[in-house]
């Protein structure tokens, strides 16, 4: 059975109204660690997750005992999109909570030249897009295209994959993967 520690941790963190800097200081651990296993980039060793846990409080046990409700929201206005990204590169969330989910849609903005780096991102899933404003240069593996307003992408991210703006103006996508990897 495979556990979702960094929503899992996400969803708690926030029911319990704190920020990553805030239950960072409380515990002792970088905000920056604590951003990794959110995002499922880092699994966290017992000894470390149980310190985080103290810091909101609760224990290993009820933490994997945990089942929160599914969101039963069905719609979202502009502004109540959330806000996961940082820097030059906007990802608006569909839904503040993704715990329990199996797809997540953002609504990407970047700005010119922004790039999602050097290093090609790799996760487990699928993920798709259509672009709607803007030039975006997609690379999976070693293919390269520069998609505009209509072209899409769909591929499964294990394969390397990259993402950066061209020209001078903004990218604006619509995307979606499974499972969640923000």
């Amino acid at each position: 059975m495979s556990v979702d520690i960094g929503n899992r941790l996400r969803h708690l963190r926030l029911l319990h109204n704190l920020s990553q800097r805030q239950l960072a200081k409380r515990t002792g651990v970088t905000n920056s660690t604590i951003s990794l296993i959110e995002s499922n980039a880092s699994n966290p060793s017992v000894g470390a997750l149980k310190r985080i846990l103290d810091g909101i409080p609760i224990g290993l046990a009820e933490f994997f005992a945990f089942k929160p409700e599914k969101p039963r929201k069905a719609f979202y206005a502009a502004e109540d999109l959330t806000e996961i990204g940082k820097g030059a590169i906007s990802y608006r969330q569909v839904g503040d909570n993704l715990f329990g989910r199996s797809l997540q849609i953002l609504k990407e903005c970047y700005q010119p030249g922004a790039d999602t780096g050097k290093v090609p991102l790799v996760h487990e899933g699928e993920e798709g897009g259509v672009v709607l404003s803007g030039r975006l240069e997609v690379t999976v593996d070693d293919e390269r295209r520069i998609l505009g307003p209509g072209d899409a992408y769909y591929f499964e991210s294990r394969r390397p994959h990259r993402f950066r703006c061209v020209g001078p103006v903004p990218c604006e996508v619509i995307s979606a993967c499974t499972p969640p990897t923000f």
